[in-house]
């Protein structure tokens, strides 16, 4: 099987699968290239309302193909910050559900994430040492910004792994499951993501990842969407809240609402 990116909704819930079982599903150029678009397309779909991000099989990612940095890193590692800017700036939910090795780029995606679950048997390590590279600046600055500058500096000096434990001790990850028990969590944690206000999680992240350019058009937002009062009524009929706010339209060629400032 070729080299892909593969996505399917339901429920509410985009799967975006890392699918590269030959290389332990490390990123081709073509892969970093195909992850924008199907972002883009996909936080376009009212249909959708929280993303999972995982790896075919049983590893998240080993990372960029060695193969695409012969001719040296510089572009494969411009295509693996595109990939990263797009994820983070996907302006709904977003969860890495990590098994097996987590490595390089794939350490790099799943930060990009709000969210990282992950099997016990997980492992994570960011390798930029091993091969003379200089990891980039927006990675570098998030994953600091996840971990604390302690963590970070043991990270990128050795390029030595840590297994999930540590990495939840950290901050690098918010749950570690018990092995077979990854996929169900994530679905029913999923779940209810899905069911939540968007409003609420669409302006909580931007105000989390420190934009201060917007919080008129929040208020905006809050004052049209209904959704305080549908969860109102819902809390005080005793039922599940019905919340219909979707994203409003981005021109083509436009940032997302979460995106560049």
């Amino acid at each position: 099987m070729e080299p892909q990116i593969g996505q399917a909704v339901a429920d509410g819930v985009a799967t975006v699968v890392i699918d590269h079982p030959a290389k332990r599903n490390a990123m081709t150029a073509d892969m970093w290239r195909a992850l924008p678009p199907l972002l883009g397309a996909l936080a376009a779909d009212p249909a959708v309302r929280a993303l999972v991000l995982t790896g075919a099989g049983d590893t998240f990612c080993a990372g960029a193909d060695i193969s695409s940095l012969r001719a040296g890193p510089g572009r494969a590692q411009e295509l693996a910050v595109l990939a990263e800017e797009a994820l983070a700036a996907f302006p709904k939910p977003t969860l890495a559900a990590v098994r097996g090795h987590c490595v390089g780029g794939g350490a790099q995606l799943a930060a990009a994430c709000d969210l990282r679950f992950a099997d016990e048997g997980a492992s994570f390590a960011v390798t930029p040492a091993k091969l003379g590279i200089v990891y980039p600046a927006s990675a570098t600055r998030r994953l600091a910004a996840l971990v604390g500058p302690a963590t970070a500096k043991y990270l990128l000096f050795s390029g030595e792994p840590i297994d999930a434990r540590r990495a939840l001790r950290t901050g690098l990850v918010d749950e570690v499951l018990p092995a077979g028990e990854l996929a169900g969590r994530v679905a029913e944690f999923t779940r209810v993501l899905a069911s939540r206000s968007l409003l609420t999680q669409a302006a909580a992240k931007e105000f989390a990842a420190g934009r201060t350019d917007r919080d008129g058009h929040w208020a905006e937002q809050a004052r049209g969407s209904g959704d305080a009062a549908e969860g109102v009524a819902a809390f005080l009929e005793r039922r599940q809240p019905r919340f219909t706010w979707t994203l409003p339209a981005v021109p083509d060629g436009a940032a997302t609402p979460a995106g560049p400032r």
